[in-house]
């Protein structure tokens, strides 16, 4: 049996649910001649009749029936499948999911997924916190945060929000015992908290100012795997932090953190967005994107604004 082509499969079924080539042709808006070749094809390759024809009538081969009887609900569940599909084309609907370190998550990601999904109750969002570098396609994701200096060169990215900033830290109460460092050098005397990433290696700290640059491989008695727990430790008093100025803000402004170096840490790029360079998106992505954008241009608008 040679290969069976599915819209030959639905002109079978068309030819008798209509009673006919002409009233089935002029359903589909083509010729009866179409129908007719359309049909014999189909006969070909299965090498079956699968119509008795007469002048007055059609009706179904004893194996044209079987294969009706199992071909009808099938088209069905495929009509239902295609329109499904068209969906998510059409409206913002399924299930999106991305990849994010766990930074880009609490602070950007998530309070964005929140708004997103007030506005479009049909998505579900999956959120991944995760730092390492993967193939997002590869493993199923439909998008992925990264740094805007780490991007792959065959992806679309677009900014989630303003640049970032790391923020040195420490309780009031440390700093009162140990002192304040005044440069980046004098951190080889403190008990520095320090961060081992899931890949094994240490976390260096990076500073710059008028031009100087100086990295860091802190020293300390306490090495942590988050940026959650190194906020712990640190308003425990247990030494100096490094963490991005957003997990510090709110324990910086009520005084139970104070920072310090301050004018040694460098700006980096924001969190990018990225995701395949694709022509044709679902409905939910494209939805998602503006609303990134959207808080996006917002960001831009509060750093112009301040």
């Amino acid at each position: 049996m040679s290969a069976v082509r599915l819209d030959h499969l639905e002109v079978f079924a068309q030819i008798v649910r209509c009673g006919g080539f002409r009233a089935a042709a002029a359903e589909r808006g083509v010729s009866s001649s179409v129908i007719s070749q359309t049909m014999h094809a189909l006969e070909r390759d299965l090498g079956l009749r699968l119509l008795n024809r007469t002048t007055r009538s059609i009706a179904p081969t004893e194996a044209g029936q079987r294969l009706l009887d199992r071909l009808r609900p099938a088209l069905d569940d495929i009509r239902l499948a295609l329109a499904e599909v068209d969906q998510l084309r059409t409206t913002p609907s399924g299930t999106l999911r991305i990849k994010a370190p766990g930074p880009a998550v609490d602070h950007v990601l998530c309070p964005l997924a929140f708004r997103f999904m007030q506005t479009h109750p049909a998505v579900k969002v999956e959120i991944v916190s995760d730092a390492a570098m993967v193939d997002i396609v590869g493993e199923g994701f439909d998008a992925g945060v990264r740094f805007g200096e780490h991007l792959a060169p065959d992806m679309i990215a677009t900014p989630l929000g303003k640049p970032l900033r790391y923020a040195i830290v420490a309780a009031p109460g440390y700093i009162a015992r140990h002192g304040t460092p005044r440069v980046p050098q004098d951190l080889v005397a403190h008990d520095c908290i320090r961060r081992r990433y899931p890949g094994g290696k240490l976390a260096k700290w990076e500073f710059e100012k008028a031009g100087q640059s100086f990295t860091l491989q802190p020293e300390g008695r306490l090495t942590l795997s988050s940026a959650q727990q190194e906020m712990q430790a640190a308003l425990a008093g247990q030494g100096i932090a490094h963490v991005f100025e957003d997990y510090a803000r709110a324990a910086l402004s009520d005084g139970a953190l104070v920072e310090v170096l301050a004018d040694w840490s460098p700006k980096l790029p924001s969190w990018y967005l990225y995701y395949p360079n694709r022509r044709h998106n679902s409905a939910a992505m494209i939805a998602f994107l503006e609303c990134v954008r959207q808080s996006a241009r917002q960001a831009f608008h509060d750093i112009e604004r301040a």
